[in-house]
C-alpha cells in the first residue's frame, strides 16, 4: 500500500536548514517537523486517526498556518483552509458545505468567526489550545485518503468544495518540482492567499518538498518584499498579473538608484512566474524590458493543480501557457465532444492524470457532470498554435459568440491594454438581437485621461478585426476583482446601462 510517510522528506528531525522566515523569526525544517507532529498529536487527542474529519483554519501565511495544514494531514484529517478576507456568509457556506467540525483561528480571526462557530455549534480553538506537548503515535495514511477541501471561486454559482487526495497533492507537487527545476537552494516569498492552489501547492508545498526557504507574508507588502528583492534574498518569484502591474506602476515613482537595485534583484533570479489569471502581453513585455526576466506563464485550476506550462528550459511565448506538464494528459474537444486534432481551432480543455481532484464534497451530481468519458471538463477554451496552448477564456464568461464567431475576451482585453490611456479593462458579451452577443468593454483610465467611444473605435480599427471591436464602452473607476486578482465578470454584467 502506498502511504504518505515518505512525502516531504526534508521535514525530519535532523534537518537544520531554515524552512520558513516570518519577519525576523526563522524556523528550521527540524523544528517545523517537531511542531507539526505536536499539532497532529494535539488534534488526535485520544484518537488513533482523525478519519477524514474536516478541520478548518482561518489564518494568513504564517508558521501557525503551515503547522495547521501539515498537522491536519499527518493526523489523518481533511484540511479546509479558509479565506481570511471572506465575509461571514461566505465563511458560513464553506463551513456548512464541508461539514466542518472544528475551526482553528487566533486573535482577530478568532473574534471574526466566533459568533458564526457558536451559531453552527462548531468548536473554535486557537493553535496554542490544541498544540501537544510532545509528538505521539501518528497514523499511517494511504495516498488515496482525502487530504484537503478548497473552494472554487463561485463566479457563476455557489462555490463548490474541491476534494483532493494525498495522491492528487503528491502528483501536483512532483510534476512542478520536475518541470520548474525546484532546488534545495531556492528561496521564495509567499504572499499569495493561502486558501488557493497557487499559494498552497505552487509555492508553499513545492518549496518545502524541495527543501527550499519560504518567506511568509500575511499579504503583499510591496515595500518589504521589494527591499528583500533588492538585497537578493530570493531566486524564485511567483505572482498574479495584478501584482506585476502594481510593481511596474510603482517603479515609475522610484529614483534611478532604487529602481536599479530592485530590477537587478529580479534580473539575477532563476525564475519569475505569472499565473491565476491571463498575463497581458503588454505586461509580459514590460517586465522583460525592466528586469530581463522572461515570465513563465502556466495554466491550472483548483480541481487539477497545474496542467500546462511554458518550459523552464526552452521558448516561453507571450500570451501562451505552453505545453502539458509531465504526467498530465491534455486534449481539446469541440461542442460535439470530438477531439480536436488540428491547430488553430478552439476547443474546451479537458484533463486526465493523477493531479485531477477526487470529487466535489457532498455534490455527486456536480462531480459526475464535470467529466465526460473519463476526461475532466475544465470549462476553459483554448487554441493550439505551433504546439503551444493559448487560453481564449472561460467558456461561460470569456468566450463571446458574436456573428458566428467565437471571440476571446482575453485577446480583446490584451489589445485594449496597449492603448496608452487605458490602465485596466474587462470585456464581456451582452445579448444583442443582430449579433447574438455584442462585445462590451469596461475601461479604467489612467489619472486625468478621458475617452470617447468614436475615438477608441477609430484606434481599434487598426488593431483588430471589425467583429472584435467593442460595440460599447463603459468607463469604470475600478474593476471588481477577487482575492487572486481575477476580474469577476458577472458583477460587470449587472452594471450594464
Amino acid at each position: 500500500m502506498e502511504t504518505t510517510k515518505d512525502n516531504f522528506q526534508h521535514l525530519n528531525n535532523d534537518h537544520s536548514k531554515v524552512a520558513l522566515v516570518e519577519g525576523s523569526d526563522t524556523t528550521t525544517y527540524a523544528d517545523l517537523h517537531n511542531r507539526i507532529n505536536c499539532m497532529a498529536t494535539g488534534l488526535l487527542g485520544d484518537k488513533d486517526d482523525l478519519d477524514e474529519e474536516r478541520i478548518a483554519f482561518l489564518m494568513p501565511a504564517s508558521l501557525d498556518y503551515v503547522t495547521m495544514l501539515f498537522g491536519v494531514w499527518r493526523a489523518g484529517g481533511i484540511a479546509v483552509p479558509l479565506n481570511v478576507s471572506s465575509a461571514i456568509p461566505e465563511l458560513e457556506h464553506a463551513l456548512t458545505c464541508a461539514e466542518v467540525t472544528r475551526v482553528v483561528a487566533n486573535g482577530e480571526y478568532a473574534e471574526k468567526i466566533a459568533e458564526l462557530c457558536s451559531r453552527l455549534n462548531i468548536e473554535l480553538k486557537s493553535v496554542s489550545d490544541i498544540m501537544g506537548d510532545s509528538s505521539g503515535q501518528l497514523p499511517e495514511l494511504s495516498l488515496n485518503r482525502r487530504a484537503m477541501i478548497l473552494f472554487t471561486s463561485g463566479t457563476t454559482n455557489k462555490p463548490k468544495g474541491v476534494v483532493s487526495t494525498h495522491k492528487n497533492i503528491w502528483a501536483q507537487i512532483t510534476t512542478l518540482i520536475e518541470a520548474w527545476s525546484w532546488d534545495y537552494e531556492d528561496s521564495i516569498p509567499l504572499f499569495l492567499p493561502l486558501h488557493h492552489i497557487h499559494g498552497i501547492i505552487n509555492v508553499l508545498c513545492c518549496g518545502l518538498w524541495a527543501g527550499a526557504t519560504v518567506s511568509l507574508f500575511p499579504k503583499f507588502d510591496m515595500e518589504a518584499i521589494l527591499d528583500e528583492v533588492a538585497n537578493h534574498r530570493y531566486n524564485v518569484f511567483m505572482a498574479v498579473p495584478t501584482i506585476y502591474v502594481k510593481m511596474i506602476q510603482h517603479f515609475e515613482s522610484l529614483e534611478d538608484s532604487q529602481l536599479k537595485a530592485i530590477t537587478d534583484g529580479f534580473r539575477k533570479m532563476r525564475l519569475n512566474i505569472s499565473g491565476s489569471a491571463a498575463c497581458p502581453v503588454k505586461v509580459y513585455n514590460q517586465w522583460l524590458e525592466l528586469t530581463g526576466q522572461v515570465l513563465l506563464e502556466r495554466y491550472g485550476m483548483t480541481e487539477i493543480g497545474m496542467a500546462i506550462s511554458n518550459p523552464y528550459d526552452g521558448e516561453r511565448r507571450a500570451g501562451a501557457v505552453g505545453i502539458p506538464l509531465p504526467g498530465v494528459e491534455v486534449s481539446l474537444f469541440d461542442d460535439d465532444n470530438n477531439v480536436i486534432t488540428e491547430e488553430d481551432k478552439p476547443g474546451e480543455i479537458r484533463i486526465k492524470g493523477d493531479n485531477v481532484f477526487l470529487e466535489y464534497w457532498g455534490n455527486q451530481e456536480a462531480t459526475e457532470g464535470s467529466y465526460h468519458d473519463g476526461w475532466f471538463c475544465t470549462g476553459d477554451v483554448a487554441v493550439k498554435e505551433n504546439g503551444y496552448y493559448r487560453i481564449m477564456g472561460r467558456s461561460s464568461v470569456d468566450i463571446i459568440k458574436s456573428g458566428g464567431y467565437k471571440l476571446s475576451a482575453l485577446e480583446i482585453e490584451g489589445t485594449l491594454l496597449t492603448h496608452e490611456d487605458i490602465a485596466e479593462c474587462a470585456v464581456i458579451g451582452a445579448p444583442d438581437e443582430m449579433w447574438g452577443e455584442a462585445v462590451i468593454a469596461f475601461i479604467g483610465l489612467k489619472p486625468g485621461k478621458t475617452m470617447e467611444y468614436d475615438v477608441l473605435k477609430a484606434w481599434c480599427d487598426g488593431k483588430m478585426s471589425a467583429y472584435k471591436i467593442p460595440k460599447q464602452i463603459v468607463i469604470i473607476d475600478a474593476l471588481p476583482r477577487n482575492a487572486m486578482g481575477k476580474v469577476t465578470k458577472p458583477a460587470l454584467k449587472e452594471q450594464l446601462p
